[in-house]
């Protein structure tokens, strides 16, 4: 595929808590993989772990953040949705399309962050 009509996108998935670590990764794997062999580019991928939900989901009130960046032809969304759908583990997805200064901004940002680890360091 030319990578001309790659899109900039940001993945949130929220996954059951009672995943184990390997699971949980498993699942991360699972999911970049198919960005990857369906054209896609990963730029960042950030397990946030256990967190707070904002209102329960299905009886649960923790859920285990995984946020990922990537560039993929927008075709692949659809078949990633469908993918999500269907994996008991995933309780919400969300996708969202960045512009060319959300990508701008996530990488001034990520870079802020590895020069202030280095100074602390």
């Amino acid at each position: 595929m030319a990578t001309n009509n790659l899109q900039s996108y940001e993945l949130m998935v929220i996954f059951t808590p009672v995943l184990a670590e390997d699971d949980f990764k498993g699942s991360q794997k699972k999911f970049s993989d198919f960005i990857t062999e369906n054209g896609g580019e990963i730029s960042k991928s950030n397990p946030w772990g256990l967190r707070s939900l904002a209102y329960p989901i299905d009886k649960k009130t923790t859920g285990l953040y995984w946020i990922l960046e990537y560039s993929a032809p927008s075709d692949v969304n659809h078949r990633l949705e469908i993918q999500m759908n269907r994996d008991e583990n995933v309780m919400r997805h969300m996708i969202t399309r960045l512009d060319k200064y959300a990508v701008i901004y996530n990488n001034r940002k990520r870079n802020k962050n590895v020069e202030t680890e280095a100074v602390n360091s």
